[in-house]
């Protein structure tokens, strides 16, 4: 009997934890390039900083600790990386944000997803954000699609999108 509930511990642990899809790195080599060298940096942001980062967003922030990975080449950084945590329906999806040093997103990838697959967002979905400028301010249904099934999901990406634009604007662009 101990060993069925300590096998059905482990199944619950199992689904609970977070479903790693890619690795931020291995993502900011292939939009970056594989020469590029990737540096992981932390960051927690001062009052004004977050309060200005919401505003610009238009979302409310769950934390003020970012992390970001930088791609330097020739000891020139040639974009970042911007991981934004947010809460889809009861459970998180991790996205990584690429931007250029041309204020320009390069693209989205969802590095984890707790959420069930079918609500993923999908490749062709994403790929709707590649070349916007972080000047732009995207919105469900304005600009981007909603995705049937998945709302929660899109709207989830498009708002960290936003969120990902204005820190990069606020901290990473000066």
């Amino acid at each position: 009997m101990l060993k069925i509930y300590q096998l059905l511990l482990l199944v619950l642990i199992i689904e609970l934890s977070a479903k790693k899809l890619n690795s931020p790195y291995e993502v900011m080599k292939y939009s970056f390039g594989p020469d590029v060298e990737v540096v992981k940096k932390n960051i927690i942001l001062k009052k004004s900083q977050a309060l200005s980062i919401q505003k610009s967003a238009k979302v409310k922030l769950n934390s003020k600790i970012f992390r970001y990975f930088k791609a330097v080449r020739n000891s020139e950084i040639i974009g970042y990386g911007i991981l934004i945590n947010r809460k889809v329906r009861s459970k998180n999806a991790v996205v990584l944000y690429m931007i250029d040093t041309n204020s320009t997103l390069k693209g989205i990838e969802i590095i984890a997803f707790n959420e069930p697959e079918e609500y993923i967002t999908s490749k062709k979905w994403n790929a709707l954000f590649e070349g916007t400028s972080t000047q732009s301010n995207l919105y469900l249904g304005k600009g981007i699609p909603t995705i049937t099934g998945a709302t929660l999901s899109a709207r989830t990406v498009t708002d960290g999108s936003r969120i990902a634009s204005a820190f990069y604007n606020e901290v990473l662009k000066k």
